[in-house]
């Protein structure tokens, strides 16, 4: 069962307080996204540390509910 990118916005805003996050359908199937994620506190971390932060705020959805996220992190200007 695919994910609703209204879900995937919840789960990333309530472990990421304050993330703005953008999301797009990639293929109309709810099963590919694309996510744009900025949050402060991915401020002095690695582009990696920060992906993490989004894939553990998914709670190990990412392979099963969630097929593919094409995902870009930036803080703040």
């Amino acid at each position: 069962m695919a994910m609703v990118s209204d879900d995937i916005v919840k789960l990333i805003q309530e472990d990421l307080p304050g993330a703005t996050v953008t999301m797009e359908d990639l293929r109309g199937d709810g099963d590919h996204y694309a996510a744009h994620v900025i949050f402060e506190g991915f401020r002095g971390k690695s582009r990696v540390q920060q992906h993490q932060m989004v894939y553990k705020s998914l709670k190990g959805r990412m392979g099963g509910e969630l097929h593919a996220l094409a995902l870009q992190t930036s803080v703040p200007e």
